[in-house]
């Protein structure tokens, strides 16, 4: 064994036993905790506006207001998303492990794909601070519904589906570059973070605010901060442990019994 993965072993090991030692740990996760489940990151080397800058006015809310175009090719973007053939991934079930053994106090995410749900995760666990694209919502009145019933209209050749109550622009229940996040949400999350006794962020660049907060307000609070990410990340100093890696495979052996 070479130094670095003797010193990775070792990094392993003690968050390992911080987890086993605390009744709260909250975690964080980012897109990095999808992305073996073939789901992209966004600014990746592979993300999806690395790869196509002009995906990026789609996520941008005043352009899809003012653009009808921007709002169809969202749509047609929409049909193909690889959130609906995604599968949960080691990491995934590694948190649902977590809950099962009554140590997850919070499950904070900036994921949109509903995959720690649908690994098995508690619903009123999971903190979803920019929402999911499983559910269709209407800019004007606020309706919402399953996504897949928007997405058969546009199957059916509505290119830009307006919303059946009242007649307002749809969108997915996601937040966009310029839409304000709600701010009991973010409110619950920071909350979360001050309860916890190991605080554990995943597949993060911890560049996004006010969501990174939490990893601060949990170490104030005196929290043990865990980092697992493939690269380093804007927060790594503040880490107790910094763990680089595969995530399917580091959070896996960091939660284990």
């Amino acid at each position: 064994m070479d130094s670095s993965t003797e010193t990775l072993a070792l990094a392993i090991e003690r968050a390992r036993n911080w987890v086993h030692e605390a009744q709260r740990v909250v975690v964080l996760t980012g897109a990095g905790v999808s992305t073996d489940s073939g789901i992209p990151d966004f600014r990746g080397p592979q993300g999806v506006w690395t790869k196509n800058p002009a995906a990026e006015k789609q996520s941008t809310l005043q352009h899809y207001v003012a653009d009808a175009e921007v709002r169809k090719a969202s749509w047609r973007a929409r049909l193909d998303h690889p959130a609906w053939q995604a599968k949960p991934n080691a990491g995934h079930q590694a948190l649902v492990e977590l809950e099962r053994r009554g140590k997850l106090h919070a499950l904070i995410t900036q994921n949109i794909d509903e995959l720690h749900q649908i690994a098995g995760n508690s619903p009123e666990r999971v903190i979803e601070v920019h929402g999911t694209v499983r559910k269709v919502q209407c800019l004007n009145c606020g309706w919402r519904a399953p996504m897949a019933a928007a997405l058969e209209r546009v199957r059916a050749g509505e290119e830009d589906p307006a919303c059946h109550s009242c007649g307002g622009i749809l969108k997915s229940a996601t937040i966009s570059f310029g839409q304000a996040l709600v701010p009991e949400v973010i409110e619950r999350a920071m909350r979360a973070a001050r309860e916890a006794q190991v605080f554990i962020a995943v597949g993060t660049t911890l560049r996004v605010f006010p969501v990174a907060d939490t990893l601060p307000k949990a170490r104030e609070a005196g929290a043990r901060i865990v980092i697992v990410n493939a690269e380093p990340t804007a927060m790594d100093d503040l880490a107790d442990a910094a763990l680089r890696g595969s995530i399917s495979a580091l959070l896996p052996a960091v939660l284990g019994e």
